[in-house]
């Protein structure tokens, strides 16, 4: 299954607590079918202190199911991503405008 989302796309929460919330994916796990999304799904991780790190109460993004998210077009529009064929070459594209993703 080819990569409908990747690391960079600006991503909206169609559905969870953080639904209509915008933001930048960071990392993507294709295996589990999930991303990570700055800013979006925030869970409170409790740490204990070390030599390296302070610990404590740290917010943290979690992993979101990429089902929840829509890629954002150029008009600011959530929008399904198509794939074609481009002077021999698979791209991703926008289906509300038609735009090539990523040239």
């Amino acid at each position: 299954m080819a990569a409908k989302l990747k690391k960079g796309d600006r991503v909206v929460v169609l559905a969870g607590k953080d639904k209509g919330k915008e933001g930048e994916i960071s990392r993507v796990d294709p295996k589990a079918g999930k991303a990570v999304v700055d800013g979006i799904n925030i869970a409170i991780r409790h740490t204990k202190q070390s030599q390296n790190s302070q610990g404590g109460r740290i917010p943290q993004a979690m992993p979101i199911d990429l089902s929840n998210l829509a890629l954002l077009d150029t008009n600011g529009k959530p929008t399904r991503v198509g794939f074609r064929m481009e002077d021999g070459k698979k791209v991703r594209f926008a289906k509300t405008t038609g735009d090539v993703i990523d040239a």
